[in-house]
C-alpha cells in the first residue's frame, strides 16, 4: 500500500508538473504526491491576481535566463531543454490555449487560474497519481535499493525515487530534512516585494504611475527602469519589484533601510536635462511652470515636484532662478526617498535562497549528496523576476527532473 516508484514531495506547480511528466514519460509508474497543507496548488491559485501567470513571452533560451537574479547560469542550459515555448505548447496540448499580455506576460485565455488548476487535477486523475494531503516529510532514510519518507504522524512510504518539490520557504527550520541529507542551505530570504517609504512625501499622490521610470538605489549599482506606482505605503510596479529581486541580498543585509533615487523621466544624463530646460525656458518665457507639466509627467506629480523644488504657483520660466532650475532637475531625475521597511507583492512571497545549486548536478536536477533524489521549482536557490519567470523555472526543472529520473525504469 506505502510503496511507490516516485515520490513527488509538494503539491505545487513544480511537483505537479513533475508528476505528471514522469506519468506520461513512463505510463503504469506508481507516483504519490505529498502535500503538507490541505490545499494543492495554492501558489497556482493567487497567481497573477487570481489569472495564473504561467510564464513569460520570451522564446530565446538566453534572453530568457537573463530575467533570473539567483540561477541566471545555469539556467540557460536547461531551457535550451525546455522552455516558455514548449509551455505554451505543452499546455495547448491538454486544451488550454495561453494569451499573451503588452508587457510580455502570459495567460489562460480564461483569465483563471482555476483553468491550471483543473489541468494539473485532470492530468493527476488520468494518470492514476495518488495524492496524499496534511502529511509533513520529517525524515528520509537511504536503504540499500530504495528510499523510506517518514512523515508527521508515523506515515512512512518507500520509494525509487523521490521528487522535492517543497517551493520557497521563509524559514529556514522548513529546510531541516535536506540538510540533515548533506545539502548546503542558502538561507532563504524574501525576493519580490514592494518599498516602505519613511517620509510620505508623495502619499498624496497614492494611485498614480509614471510607464518609464529609473528606480536606483544610492550607493550601489542595483537600478531599474519601467512602470512605477505610487501607493499609500511608498512605491510598487515592475521597476521597483523586479529591482528587490536583483538586489535582495544587499536589502536584506541592511535591514530594509535604504534610500532609492527616482528619476519620473528614465535615464537622462543631467546636462541634457539642463539643456532643454534652458531652452523651454527660452521659447515660454511667459507660461507658468507649475501649471504647465513637461515630459507628458501627470499634472499632479509635476505640480508635487514644483512645490519640492519651491517653484511658487505664479511662477513663470523668466523669474525662474538658476538654483530653482537646479532644484527642478533634481527632483526630476533623482527623487530621493528614504525606505524603511517592505510589503509582500500581492500574495505572492517569493524567496531568494534555497538548496544550494552547488550540491545538485543541474544537468539531471539529482542530488549530489543522495542517489535518485531530485529537485524542482523554488525550493532550490533559483529565483526570478515578476512575470511568469518563476513558474517557468519551475516547469522547466520539473520537467527535467521527470526526464532523467524516469529514465531507468523499464
Amino acid at each position: 500500500m506505502n510503496q511507490f516508484d516516485i515520490i513527488v514531495v509538494g503539491g505545487g506547480a513544480a511537483g505537479f508538473f513533475g508528476a505528471i511528466e514522469a506519468a506520461a514519460s513512463k505510463p503504469g509508474l506508481r507516483i504519490l504526491i505529498v502535500e503538507k497543507s490541505n490545499k494543492l496548488l495554492s501558489k497556482v491559485k493567487v497567481s497573477g491576481g487570481g489569472r495564473c501567470n504561467v510564464t513569460h513571452h520570451c522564446f530565446d533560451p538566453i534572453e530568457l535566463a537573463h530575467h533570473y537574479p539567483r540561477g541566471e547560469k545555469k539556467l540557460k542550459d536547461l531551457f535550451k531543454r525546455f522552455q516558455a515555448k514548449d509551455v505554451v505548447e505543452w499546455f495547448s496540448t491538454k486544451g488550454v490555449n495561453l494569451k499573451t499580455e503588452p508587457d510580455g506576460r502570459m495567460f489562460p485565455e480564461t483569465d483563471s487560474s482555476q483553468t491550471i488548476i483543473n489541468c494539473f487535477l485532470d492530468q493527476a486523475a488520468k494518470n492514476k497519481i495518488k495524492i496524499e494531503l496534511g502529511l509533513t516529510v520529517k525524515q528520509i532514510v537511504c536503504d540499500s535499493d530504495h528510499l523510506v519518507v517518514h512523515c508527521a504522524n508515523d506515515v512512512s512510504f518507500t520509494t525509487r525515487k523521490i521528487l522535492v518539490a517543497t517551493g520557497g520557504n521563509p524559514k529556514a527550520d522548513a529546510y531541516t530534512w535536506l540538510t540533515l541529507l548533506g545539502h548546503n542551505l542558502i538561507t532563504p530570504i524574501p525576493s519580490l516585494f514592494t518599498f516602505n517609504d519613511q517620509n510620505k512625501h508623495y502619499v498624496d499622490l497614492m494611485g498614480l504611475s509614471v510607464p518609464h521610470a529609473e528606480v536606483k538605489i544610492a550607493t550601489t549599482k542595483f537600478t531599474q527602469r519601467g512602470p512605477l506606482l505610487i501607493t499609500h505605503w511608498g512605491l510598487s510596479g515592475p521597476a521597483v519589484i523586479k529591482l528587490s529581486a536583483w538586489a535582495a541580498t544587499y536589502l536584506h543585509q541592511v535591514n530594509y533601510e535604504f534610500t532609492v533615487l527616482v528619476s519620473w523621466i528614465g535615464p537622462q544624463e543631467e546636462e541634457a536635462l539642463r539643456n532643454t530646460l534652458f531652452d523651454y525656458k527660452t521659447n515660454h518665457p511667459r507660461q507658468k511652470i507649475v501649471s504647465n507639466p513637461l515630459f507628458n509627467l501627470p499634472q499632479r506629480l509635476w505640480q508635487k515636484l514644483c512645490t519640492l523644488a519651491l517653484i511658487e504657483n505664479q511662477k513663470t520660466w523668466d523669474e525662474l532662478s538658476l538654483k530653482s532650475l537646479n532644484r527642478l532637475i533634481e527632483f526630476l531625475i533623482r527623487a530621493p526617498f528614504q525606505i524603511k521597511g517592505k510589503t509582500t507583492f500581492k500574495e505572492e512571497f517569493v524567496t531568494c535562497g534555497g538548496i544550494d545549486l552547488q550540491d545538485v548536478n543541474m544537468t539531471t536536477l539529482e542530488s549530489k549528496k543522495v542517489k535518485n533524489v531530485f529537485f524542482a521549482g523554488e525550493v532550490l536557490n533559483i529565483d526570478g523576476e515578476t512575470g511568469g519567470f518563476n513558474f517557468q523555472a519551475a516547469w522547466t526543472t520539473a520537467f527535467i527532473a521527470a526526464t532523467e529520473m524516469t529514465k531507468d525504469f523499464d
